[in-house]
């Protein structure tokens, strides 16, 4: 059954690295949106020439799902030049609408988890999922002691999606390690957990053990296969690694 698309309502935006914008919306039919951090929505919107597209974008809304479902809609968009979403989105103005359908996707936390620590890994706009997941992993800390280590890259620290936030987020918890790996430019005066080179190349710094860890991969494909490798040598099973690739399109 075809699931109708619904109006999203700009409410808010803002730059998050130098191509990449933050945007707020709000479901503007009377209805909220319940979704499951992890999973994303689809903008439906036409070419030029009239042919209708759509594009996927992770759901990066703070939502504390235990008080029912909300309507804010926030997701990070990667400006790719001459790109007909790009065009999109720079041209629409606060109040403007754009069409959408979801949420979809299995990119989540599952019940049935019962590992001691999660490995959560992206690039770029792969990152977006985590910051949806943040309340979810604050119950899990809290309720089963779960650790967390994000390990994200990005080429500069003005490219760290999100950083602000996963680093407020780990300065609160202590079973919450961020570690940004960068591979052109540290910045200034870097935090003890930054690191320089790409993820794939840290991983083994955090031992990865098939008896404790679930590991999340999400953002360029190259590094999503690099990593997926390196995990499998360490011996986790392929149901303990969950993967979604980001492929940009115009």
């Amino acid at each position: 059954m075809a699931i109708a698309p619904f109006p999203l309502k700009l409410v808010g935006r803002r730059m998050l690295a130098p191509s990449v914008g933050h945007y707020s919306f709000v479901r503007d039919d009377g209805q909220p949106l319940d979704f499951i951090p992890g999973q994303f929505i689809q903008v439906h919107f036409s070419y030029a020439d009239g042919t209708a597209t759509k594009r996927s974008y992770s759901l990066a809304t703070i939502h504390d799902h235990a008080m029912g479902p909300g309507e804010a809609v926030e997701i990070a968009v990667s400006y790719v030049p001459g790109g007909a979403a790009t065009a999109l989105f720079q041209g629409l103005p606060e109040g403007g609408h754009v069409e959408a359908s979801g949420p979809f996707g299995r990119f989540c936390l599952m019940p049935g988890d019962r590992n001691a620590r999660y490995l959560l890994i992206a690039t770029g706009t792969g990152v977006t999922p985590y910051r949806s997941m943040l309340p979810q992993l604050e119950a899990l800390m809290a309720e089963r002691g779960v650790e967390v280590v994000l390990l994200q890259g990005a080429r500069t620290p003005t490219e760290l999606l999100y950083g602000d936030d996963f680093r407020a987020f780990a300065d609160a918890h202590p079973g919450f390690r961020y570690v940004p790996c960068l591979s052109r430019e540290l910045p200034a005066d870097p935090h003890p957990d930054v690191r320089q080179g790409y993820v794939q190349q840290h991983l083994a710094e955090f031992a990865p053990d098939a008896a404790r860890d679930i590991a999340y991969l999400c953002g360029n494909p190259d590094m999503v296969d690099a990593c997926f490798e390196a995990l499998k040598g360490h011996g986790l099973p392929i149901p303990q690694i969950r993967r979604e690739k980001y492929v940009s399109s115009k």
